[in-house]
């Protein structure tokens, strides 16, 4: 399950269900009872502020899950630095959610012409944030170029440790 406004976890939401010949649903087709019927429930979001997109509605209907196994994957345009998987962990997940659900840090990347009219004006407003900064740091430079020309970081090896993670449940 995934929510995606760019495309870059809708592609790795594909490829993971491929990995693991799962089905694939994005979130606005997904109902809570139908999350009951699968041995885990996977769900990528893509990253608006730190907070994952659409993981509010799963985190509402975790209790009836029923303790299966919960894997949540962001995707964000930063690199993924241990700082930066804290801080969206601790953003999005209170401690007892931590201890419950397996999260997962991939880059995707950065496209502003996908972006919808909102988004384009809060992103520009980020823009001129970054553009009145004295010393912007690397990932600030970064992020400036990728207004001029898209930066996608998707890469397939990624979903490698989710695999293996959602490999390790199933094994007795």
């Amino acid at each position: 399950m995934y929510s995606s406004k760019s495309g870059f976890t809708e592609t790795y939401a594909q490829w993971i269900g491929q990995e693991l010949g799962s089905d694939v649903v994005k979130i606005k087709q997904a109902r809570a009872k139908d999350l009951r019927s699968y041995d885990a429930v996977i769900y990528g979001g893509g990253l608006y502020i730190s907070g994952i997109r659409g993981v509010r509605w799963l985190k509402r209907h975790l209790k009836g899950l029923d303790g299966k196994p919960v894997i949540v994957f962001a995707t964000g345009a930063s690199p993924p630095r241990p700082e930066t998987i804290v801080k969206v962990r601790n953003k999005n997940f209170n401690a007892e959610q931590q201890r419950n659900i397996a999260f997962f840090y991939l880059r995707g990347g950065f496209d502003f012409r996908r972006l919808n009219p909102v988004d384009k004006g809060l992103m520009t407003l980020l823009k001129w944030r970054l553009l009145i900064k004295r010393r912007p740091n690397t990932d600030e430079r970064g992020m400036l170029s990728a207004y001029k020309r898209p930066q996608n970081f998707t890469k397939k090896d990624s979903i490698r440790p989710l695999i293996r993670h959602v490999r390790q449940l199933r094994s007795p």
